[in-house]
């Protein structure tokens, strides 16, 4: 039997006499190797470790029933996790819609705004609107004309509960009667969960939406940002709106300018592809600039996508408004020469074409896009 071997002088624990503990291998669980080559591999190529984020949204793509949420749910957590990637222009009310008054606006104006636009806030500017000074409430303008037929009736020794409404001057111009509010203001790349901590801190649901130049783009509430969460809100004073495109029995469809060309597809069909358009613009009124250039007049016929032709019906010098899509000229021009009981008509571009008012403003329809700058 052999001896164990002496210890060594340079041992510190074989000098003190102490007893050295070496190191014993211990077996690894099942799987450890792999995931140390997955955090491996993931560090090598630039991939991230799952989150508790990323997991819920796997989830929630997975189906409701699978999570046990139920459907709405499932719909509210998918906006909450894709509201970080959402930008302040993505969920603002554009320029030209935004209902606003000027400063000196009258009181009995104000009234009649109020009650015509159903909005309980409104913007207000100096000279234009670049030059915004705040917004109004309508609590504050009925606060104010309560306060004064109350103290009118008081004087003339009516009971308490009357309101001496004749007192009221509704002549009186907004600035004078200091119902001026703060309002926020924020550029377009702004985040919208970073608006929304900006609302509940300053206690401010309304904001101005402005470029890099000042001047304003378009207009927030809080509302707004509540229904990328919950979906549209819709209240008492809400009409149910018609859709935005309706197909008419001759085969056409009436268009708003502003719908958006997703649902336009939906309804017309798949032909009506814009094709890389759609990655500029969202709008029907904005594939039309973006396809002539320019603000298109009222009557002009415009060579849509594919064999669709999209004619003007109302127009202004800043916007578009409705318009009409046939699915071709030639089957158009047939059915008003059915209905009419006579010969077939000639082409469009015909001098007697009743739809081209102005042939020189008609394109061709192997034109070539061109990019239009945005409608103020």
């Amino acid at each position: 039997m052999s001896e164990p071997s002496p210890p060594s002088p340079s041992d510190p624990a074989a000098a003190t006499g102490e007893t050295r503990n070496l190191p014993a291998t211990v077996a690894q669980p099942a799987g450890h190797g792999q995931g140390r080559l997955m955090s491996i591999l993931r560090a090598l190529f630039g991939g991230k470790a799952h989150t508790i984020r990323s997991d819920l949204r796997t989830m929630l793509e997975a189906g409701a029933g699978r999570t046990g949420f139920s459907p709405k749910e499932s719909a509210m957590l998918q906006n909450i996790l894709s509201l970080r990637e959402r930008r302040v222009v993505d969920v603002m009310v554009p320029r030209a819609d935004i209902i606003s008054v000027q400063k000196d606006t009258t009181l009995g104006e104000l009234l009649k705004i109020f009650a015509s636009q159903a909005h309980s806030r409104l913007v207000v500017y100096d000279e234009t609107l670049d030059d915004a000074l705040g917004m109004v409430h309508i609590r504050d303008l009925i606060a104010l004309m309560t306060g004064r037929a109350a103290d009118a009736a008081a004087q003339s020794d009516a009971p308490p509960t009357d309101l001496d409404l004749k007192a009221i001057d509704l002549s009186m111009p907004l600035s004078a009667a200091k119902l001026v509010r703060e309002i926020l203001f924020a550029p377009p790349s702004m985040p919208v969960l970073d608006l929304l901590a900006k609302m509940q801190a300053t206690r401010i649901h309304l904001a101005l939406v402005v470029d890099e130049y000042g001047g304003t783009d378009g207009v927030v509430s809080m509302e707004d940002v509540v229904e990328q969460i919950v979906g549209e809100i819709g209240d008492e004073h809400d009409d149910d709106e018609a859709p935005s495109v309706v197909r008419q029995p001759d085969g056409s469809y009436l268009a708003d300018a502003r719908a958006n060309l997703e649902d336009v597809t939906a309804i017309v069909g798949p032909d009506f592809d814009v094709g890389e358009i759609a990655n500029e613009v969202d709008t029907l009124a904005g594939y039309i600039a973006t396809r002539i250039g320019r603000v298109p007049v009222r009557g002009e016929l415009v060579p849509g996508p594919g064999r669709f032709e999209i004619e003007v019906l109302d127009a202004d010098p800043r916007r578009v408004k409705k318009l009409k899509i046939y699915p071709s000229a030639e089957r158009r021009n047939g059915r008003e020469a059915r209905s009419r009981s006579g010969p077939p008509m000639p082409p469009a571009s015909a001098p007697d074409a009743p739809v081209n008012r102005d042939p020189a403003a008609r394109l061709q329809p192997d034109m070539p896009p061109s990019k239009a700058s945005r409608q103020p």
